[in-house]
Formats: structure tokens, sequence, C-alpha cells
């Protein structure tokens, strides 16, 4: 064995023919074979090692998988109470385990984040969908480099894809009865959930972090109230709701038996069966997207060969199972528009529909104030009644010259 300044030593392994090296940063261990049989060879190649590290371009992270960056974004999330934290085990579990578990931190290049992007469009996923996970790659070399884990520099260049920035989705009104059939069909919790967010416009995370005590159940309906605390709200702010008959009836049944301290949305077993890992619901899209396909606003697609699914099987290739397919439809995220666009419909003024949708500026509020087309003819036929008050034109009383001087000799 022969030792080098600097923490580092050269040795021959038991049962290898190859000399070996290790070195030593910030007390943390690593080895790897020099492929020679000559010391010298292994000597130079430690030289090497230790030279880099002097330069600190190789850090006690330059091996770690991107794993353990991932559990030291999630335990930074938990000590600051993100709210977000639901969401972002459920991208990490889903899309990004799979694609980057198990590589060094070294390893990620703009190749590995291409391949990754062309996985997830083929998928169907959306630019906007794609960002936001690499986002969580992005966060996580960010937190890698703050506490020291990594060099400024070691971290690798993700460029974010361009988005498409325009919402157009909504509930139509004779396809809020097929929904309400489906969502009902799924359970009793998406049911009451389809019915919060098409009322008021909130966000997936308010309805899922909602919890008993936040449901105020009074005799009289209009003493009865949906509460938002502040803090569990996108912009976190406090809200308070009315509610409708149809809310309060829904969620009366939600939170029977249940303590102040319990969810309001909860699930016996997901659409495969199983029992949920917590006890509140992470992740639902299987089953809002079954939903919407069999009310008639989805469709399925095989994800190896585009075409729509039949009975959930392609014509091509058969039967598909989740894994092979994709959605496209009406998304959870279009509820938003749809409540805006009921509570001013009903006459509720912009202010008050601002403040219970959650929605602080006028200019995002405007990107949701969407018209239905149906609103379109309405305010036609009322513009066409109103005038139909006013005196008629008598034409044979009007200059008409003008038509015979433009006419063509």
């Amino acid at each position: 064995m022969t030792e080098l300044r600097g923490e580092g030593t050269a040795y021959k392994q038991d049962g290898s023919r190859f000399w070996w090296i290790q070195w030593y940063v910030q007390g943390k261990r690593f080895t790897e074979s020099s492929k020679s049989e000559d010391e010298k060879v292994a000597r130079r190649l430690l030289r090497k090692k230790l030279a880099a590290v002097e330069a600190g371009e190789l850090t006690s992270g330059s091996r770690d998988t991107l794993l353990s960056l991932y559990e030291a974004l999630e335990r930074d999330y938990t000590i600051n109470h993100r709210k977000d934290l639901a969401n972002l085990q459920s991208r990490w579990a889903n899309h990004l385990k799979p694609a980057f578990a198990e590589k060094t931190v070294s390893t990620i290049d703009q190749a590995s984040i291409s391949e990754y992007v062309a996985t997830r469009q083929e998928q169907g996923a959306a630019n906007a969908t794609i960002n936001r996970e690499l986002a969580i790659v992005k966060r996580m070399y960010k937190l890698a480099v703050k506490t020291g884990r990594l060099k400024v520099g070691q971290q690798p260049y993700i460029e974010m894809l361009k988005e498409r920035n325009v919402r157009k989705g909504f509930v139509k009104d004779e396809q809020y009865e097929a929904l309400v059939r489906e969502t009902g069909k799924i359970g009793l919790w998406l049911r009451a959930m389809f019915e919060l967010a098409y009322t008021y416009g909130w966000r997936k995370s308010e309805l899922l972090n909602m919890k008993v005590a936040q449901i105020d159940i009074r005799e009289r309906l209009e003493d009865c109230a949906v509460l938002l605390n502040p803090g569990e709200t996108k912009n976190d702010q406090a809200r308070t709701a009315p509610m409708t008959e149809r809310v309060r009836e829904l969620l009366k049944a939600c939170i029977v038996g249940k303590t102040q301290d319990d969810y309001v949305f909860t699930r016996e077993r997901d659409h495969r069966g199983r029992k949920p890992k917590t006890a509140y619901i992470v992740d639902f899209r299987d089953d809002w997207n079954r939903a919407c396909v069999r009310a008639g606003v989805g469709k399925f697609f095989c994800l190896e060969h585009k075409l729509e699914l039949v009975n959930e099987s392609c014509p091509t290739c058969g039967e598909v199972r989740d894994g092979g397919r994709y959605y496209q439809g009406l998304l959870v995220h279009d509820l938003c528009r749809t409540g805006i666009r009921n509570m001013r419909r009903n006459g509720i003024s912009e202010k008050v529909a601002m403040t219970i949708a959650g929605r602080r500026t006028r200019s995002v509020f405007e990107r949701y104030n969407i018209v239905d087309p149906n609103d379109l003819s309405e305010a036609g036929r009322i513009m066409n009644r109103a005038s139909l008050t006013r005196p008629r034109t008598d034409f044979r009383q009007l200059d008409m010259s003008f038509q015979s001087e433009s006419k063509p000799n």
C-alpha cells in the first residue's frame, strides 16, 4: 500500500490483479480501479484525483444519486411546511424517479434532460407539466449547492420549454349533469370536489387540504360557510364562501363521523382497489380522467399508436392498460374557469367573484374570466329585444342617392 499526501492511497485489492486507489472528500471515502497492474499508473491517477479535489472539481456529492438530492429536497419541504409537498411527491414518484433516481448528479446533462422531455411529450404531457417537473430537478441542485453538497457550476443547465398559456377549457351546461353522474359513480369524495370546484372555482390543492374544521354547517343555509384558512391557499389569504344547497348536502355527507382534524375528502380505495398510503388524497387524476371519458368530455389514446381507445382498447394493439395510454380532455384546473364564469353569469360582482375564487389581481382574473358561447348568444337575444323597443327606421325617408352613384357604369 502506498500513501500520498492529501488523504489518498494506492493499494492492491484481494482478488483483483489491478491496483486500486482511494481518496477522501469532506470525510467521505471514494474508491476506483486504475485498470492497470502497474503501481505507477495507479499513483498518477490518484494524483489527478487529489488535484481535482484541491481545485474543487470533485466534491463529496459528485457520486451522489439524484435520489439522495430528492430526499434532501423533500426534507426541506417538510421542515418548512411547504403546501406543495404532496405535489412534489407525486411528480417524483410518477415521472422523475423512474428516469433519474439511479443517475449520479454528475451524469445529468443537457442530453439526458432532452431525452426525458422527449419521452414525456410522447406520453402526451403538456410543456407546462414538463416544466413543473424540470423545476423540481433544478430546485434539487440549487439546494445541494446552497448546503455545500455541490459546488457552484456543478448543476446542469436546464432550459425550460415554451408554454402556451392559453386558458380556454370549461364545463358547458349540457356537460354538467353527465359529470355529476360519472363522478358520483366513482365516489362521494369526487362528486363533492367537483361540485365545489364548479361552484367556487377553487384550486385542486385548496380542496385536497380542506379539513372538517373549515366546514361551518348550520340550520339556515344563509349561515353556512366554507372557510379557507390563511397559509393553506395559493396566495396565503383566508377566504370565506357561502354554501349552496347542493354544496351543503354533499359536504354534510362527507364529514359525517369525522373529527375536526380529519380531511373532508377521503377515499377507502383507489380505482385499482388499493388502500391509500395517506389519510388525504394526493393524486386523483386517474379517477378524474375516467369520469371525464365516460361523461364524453375526455378521451384516452394509445401511447404507442396515438389512436383513440374504444372500450379501453386500441384498434391496432387491443386492450391497453393505464401505463400504455394518455388522456386528453377536460382538466381539473378547467373548473377554476368554470366557477368564475358561473359567478359572473349569476350576477355576482367582479370583486366578490375574485375574492371567493382567490384571484388577487385583475390580470389573473381576466385569464379565467372566459365567456361561454351560450352567454354570447343570450346577450345577442337581449340586445335584439332591446333594439325592437326603439323606433324603426323608415327607409323611404332616407336619401339613397349614394347607392346609384356608387354603381359602376
